[in-house]
């Protein structure tokens, strides 16, 4: 009896996730068709489904600060010379623009090619400017208050880095984290490895409280999905088709197409074993909307399922949480022309470089949480000449774009981090066995979360936090 309980097959983790989601669209859906306009639907989104998802998303978020402080400074400590942070920075900052700038050029060849604005009907424009005026106007707001231009490169410095964690300015603790971890670098060993010490035991608590948050994955991504789908209604998505699927083609077209190439061209995974492994990622990022909610699951992933060393993947994917957003790039460079030809406004060569270039920018400016690009989007329509009041007509169908925008953002990331990690010749698990995602297998007692199963806190053949060749 006992040899057949422990010989059971458990459901893993990124399947648990996936039944939560299908059950929890499908209700929506189905709530959204028959009861629209009932009381008890908007109570049961109000006071069950949505509490439900935010306790998920807010355990999620609770845990990025202290997990891209301890990861990024540890991710540092390990590349040990400072000569070797700067090379492994230079290539990880120059392969994200890379990526973005390729997915912001997809993005404006398939806008230009079948033209969506031309087809939106006037009267669906006066209604849709009409319905999300109030919405439109605040965040017309938000992009005049926050501004971008050289200030914006200012602020990376923080005045005072707990001030920028408590404010969410990320890229704010990631400047001072890798300005702590390559002063580790410096420090004699005696004095710099109590430290290290104390960040790995940070780390391990955070590995456990994700693994904590994690248990609960399932339920609150029914409870998000529910919320989205349950008041999200089709009527907006059919005066918007044309724009929906051009997004959602580009979006694609990117993630298979060239994600999938890079990865097996520079990454030396077969596409289809990468994209397997990474379901979990996928479907995390597209019911959370948020790069930095998915940061634990992607530093897992990376790590687990393509054994990246804890010092590669603790300093590329922090970064890439806050600075590598293709998708949004995808989104913003087709919103921009896409207003353009709804107000006639002609963007020509030149002026369609400018926005790639402020797509691009904007894009690593963008904050890894819903539906953070929007603001800064504002900013590239007015730049441009196109009305950022514009921005109206497409806020009812922006969570549904958000959502899957961030699929490519996250993928994105893990890309580089396995690109980096075989440029610095480590060994990957190109096309080993999976690692069964079960709750259990998130938290490892006695290794950090950058260290689980990638042997960082066993010095391999490459140095301490290397790995040696693959199993």
């Amino acid at each position: 009896m006992e040899s057949k309980a422990s010989g059971r097959a458990r459901i893993p983790l990124h399947t648990k996730i996936l039944i939560g989601l299908v059950f929890g669209a499908a209700a929506g859906i189905t709530s959204n068709a028959l009861w629209r306009e009932a009381p008890a639907l908007g109570w049961v989104v109000q006071n069950v489904a949505t509490p439900v998802g935010q306790v998920f998303l807010r355990m999620l978020f609770m845990l990025v600060v202290p997990l891209v402080f301890t990861s990024l400074a540890l991710g540092v400590a390990g590349l040990g010379d400072v000569r070797k942070v700067g090379r492994v920075g230079a290539k990880t900052l120059g392969f994200f623009l890379l990526t973005t700038t390729l997915a912001a050029v997809i993005g404006l060849i398939l806008v230009n090619t079948v033209r969506p604005g031309d087809t939106l009907e006037p009267a669906v424009r006066a209604q849709l400017l009409e319905t999300y005026a109030t919405q439109a106007a605040e965040r017309v707001g938000a992009a005049e208050t926050s501004g971008f231009g050289i200030s914006t490169f200012v602020n990376i410095v923080p005045r005072n880095p707990l001030d920028a964690a408590a404010g969410g300015d990320m890229l704010g603790l990631i400047f001072f984290t890798l300005v702590f971890g390559m002063a580790l670098t410096l420090l004699r060993e005696e004095v710099a490895a109590p430290v290290i010490r104390v960040l790995h035991g940070v780390a391990e608590a955070v590995a456990v409280m994700i693994g904590f948050a994690m248990r609960i994955a399932p339920v609150g991504v029914a409870g998000l999905i529910f919320s989205v789908t349950a008041r999200f209604g089709f009527d907006i998505v059919k005066s918007l088709g044309l724009y929906v699927v051009v997004v959602l083609s580009a979006l694609i077209i990117h993630q298979f197409g060239s994600i999938g190439t890079l990865v097996r061209t520079l990454g030396g995974i077969r596409i289809g074993s990468f994209f397997r492994r990474s379901e979990a990622l996928m479907i995390t990022a597209l019911s959370t909307s948020s790069s930095a909610a998915t940061l634990p699951t992607t530093i897992r992933t990376a790590e687990q399922e393509f054994g990246v060393p804890s010092k590669v993947a603790g300093f590329v994917l922090p970064l890439g949480a806050t600075m590598n957003m293709n998708g949004t790039a995808i989104f913003e460079s087709i919103t921009v022309l896409f207003l353009a030809q709804v107000f006639g406004v002609h963007l020509g060569l030149p002026a369609q470089v400018i926005v790639i270039v402020l797509t691009v920018l904007t894009a690593i400016g963008a904050a890894g949480v819903p539906s953070g690009s929007i603001p800064l989007l504002v900013l590239v329509l007015q730049t441009v000449g196109v009305p950022g009041e514009g921005i109206a007509l497409i806020l009812g169908v922006d969570r549904l774009l958000d959502m899957c925008r961030t699929v490519p953002n996250v993928t994105g990331d893990l890309l580089t981090s396995i690109v980096i990690a075989r440029s610095e010749g480590f060994e990957l698990a190109a096309d080993g066995p999976r690692v069964e995602e079960t709750a259990e297998t998130i938290a490892i007692p006695g290794a950090s979360p950058v260290a689980a199963a990638s042997g960082a806190d066993n010095p391999g053949p490459h140095g301490a936090g290397g790995r040696g060749p693959a199993a």
